[in-house]
């Protein structure tokens, strides 16, 4: 019996998701004035989006509309949930977002409302 190899899905940050993590490397490396915890947080969100090469759709639909419609999905990791589109025509992952869980997500996502 022969087993499928699994596609690899391309992974690319929107300009929006490049921007959400240059602003937590930042706010990370002033709070704490390490840039070392900085950059292990950056680089475990970076490790978790190109995990998404493998199985995008194993992460939930994002629960609100109408970004559920538009497939919009959602990843924790760690405090922060990173929101992305897997297009299945394209083999691509689109990484929208990336907002800290303790964050009004929602309203962020209605005011940033700028990826379609």
């Amino acid at each position: 019996m022969q087993v499928a190899k699994s596609m690899i899905w391309r992974v690319e940050f929107l300009d929006s998701a490049k921007k959400d993590l240059e602003e937590i490397y930042d706010y990370i490396a002033y709070e704490s004035e390490e840039l070392a915890i900085a950059e292990k947080q950056t680089g475990r969100i970076l490790d978790a989006a190109f995990s998404l090469q493998h199985m995008p759709f194993r992460h939930q639909l994002c629960s609100y509309e109408p970004w559920c419609f538009m497939g919009l999905r959602v990843m924790p990791v760690g405090r922060f949930l990173m929101f992305y589109i897997a297009d299945k025509q394209l083999g691509l992952v689109n990484i929208v977002y990336i907002i800290h869980a303790k964050r009004d997500v929602e309203n962020i996502l209605r005011e940033r409302d700028d990826f379609t």
